[in-house]
């Protein structure tokens, strides 16, 4: 699975780059399984501070479960294990605690997009598309927690555009709306995500963790507790020496 999905650390940015273009990286469960290690790894090494998520081939960012998988479904039981698993991973995503970046060229569809929305940010090739065309391929379906991140991020009528009618929005459509942070050619779009990876690096981890983790209990719980996170925050180290810097200036 190293071959497939590979974890390197560059300036402190960690790179995860998804290697299977011959399927359009398309992810298989030991796939998800090592990714799922990785995160772990990377949340354990005081080194990483931002990380950067990217496919490799051109064509696709990562194009969700490999369809094979879902061949020998027979009971509606397998789907709700199914859509449990991929939470899992996407929840892992989200509550990666440095900030995140999805760097995107070509399709973000399907599992691929949810992955890009559980990112904090997007960077993307000009000729990148998003996508969950399931109402004219497999007639399955995503799960709430997963719709209410592209409800978020899209908005209702754009969603109900890519899961009931199937289609593509493009890059200006989703430049527009917010989604994807900027566009860049091809070749530009290793250096441009590993850029704005270094510059949310230079800013306040404590205060982009609090941000990034209201963000989810809203969007995905429905929940505004956050005393928690205001104590954290007020009693950082960081808290104290920021309010000491301003002062002096």
């Amino acid at each position: 699975m190293s071959d497939l999905v590979h974890l390197s650390v560059t300036e402190g940015i960690a790179h995860i780059l998804i290697q299977r273009p011959e399927r359009h990286n398309a992810m298989t469960l030991p796939m998800y399984d090592r990714l799922l290690a990785l995160l772990d790894e990377c949340a354990a090494n005081p080194e990483v501070q931002a990380m950067v998520f990217r496919g490799t081939g051109g064509r696709s960012f990562i194009s969700g479960t490999d369809i094979q998988h879902f061949a020998n479904f027979s009971q509606g039981s397998e789907g709700v294990e199914y859509e449990a698993f991929v939470e899992k991973v996407i929840d892992a995503i989200e509550r990666v605690r440095v900030p995140t970046v999805a760097a995107i060229d070509g399709w973000a569809v399907g599992g691929g997009l949810a992955i890009a929305t559980a990112c904090d940010f997007r960077v993307c090739s000009h000729g990148a598309r998003f996508g969950a065309p399931i109402a004219k391929t497999l007639s399955n379906t995503l799960s709430s927690k997963n719709i209410a991140r592209l409800l978020a991020a899209f908005g209702v009528p754009r969603v109900k555009r890519m899961l009931m009618l199937a289609e593509y929005i493009d890059v200006h459509e989703a430049t527009d709306c917010g989604f994807v942070y900027s566009a860049c050619a091809p070749d530009e779009l290793e250096a441009s995500a590993q850029s704005l990876a270094l510059r949310l690096a230079s800013l306040s981890r404590v205060t982009q963790h609090s941000v990034k983790e209201s963000v989810r209990r809203i969007v995905v719980e429905q929940s505004h507790a956050d005393q928690d996170l205001i104590e954290a925050v007020y009693a950082s180290a960081e808290f104290k020496a920021g309010v000491a810097s301003f002062l002096k200036t």
